[in-house]
C-alpha cells in the first residue's frame, strides 16, 4: 500500500472540517461562523508545505518573498470580501453578488501584477 501524502490530504481533509464548522456555528452565532470562515487556515497549510518542500539551506531565503507575496495577494481578496457586502447591501442575489466578487478580486489581481512589473517589485 503506498503512503500517504499528507501534504496533500490534510488541506482537504481540514477545508472540510471548516466547512463542517461553519456550517454548525450559522446555526448559534453568526459571529462565531464569519470567525471560522475566515480563520487563516490555508495560509499556514501553504507556508507548512513550501517550507518542507523546499531543500533545508533554501528554506530561509525562500520563506520572506513567499510570505509577503502571499501578504500582498490579501488585497484582491479583502476586496472580493468588501464587494460581495455591498452587492447584498444593494439587494442583489447570492450568484450575482459572488460573480461580480469574483470578476473584481481578478481585476484586482492582475492590477497587482502588473503594479509589480511596472513598479519591478
Amino acid at each position: 500500500m503506498p503512503a500517504v501524502d499528507w501534504s496533500k490530504v490534510l488541506p482537504v481533509i481540514i477545508s472540510v472540517m471548516v466547512i463542517l464548522a461553519v456550517a454548525i456555528l450559522r446555526k448559534y452565532s453568526t459571529t462565531f461562523s464569519s470567525i471560522a470562515a475566515v480563520m487563516p487556515i490555508n495560509i499556514p497549510l501553504a507556508i507548512v508545505i513550501i517550507y518542507f518542500a523546499l531543500p533545508e539551506e533554501e528554506r530561509h531565503s525562500a520563506m520572506s518573498p513567499f510570505t509577503s507575496d502571499l501578504a500582498i495577494k490579501l488585497i484582491p481578496t479583502f476586496i472580493f470580501t468588501i464587494v460581495v457586502w455591498r452587492m447584498f447591501a444593494a439587494g442583489y442575489g447570492l450568484w450575482a453578488a459572488i460573480i461580480v466578487g469574483y470578476i473584481v478580486w481578478a481585476i484586482g489581481l492582475g492590477l497587482l501584477f502588473a503594479l509589480r512589473a511596472w513598479l519591478k517589485f
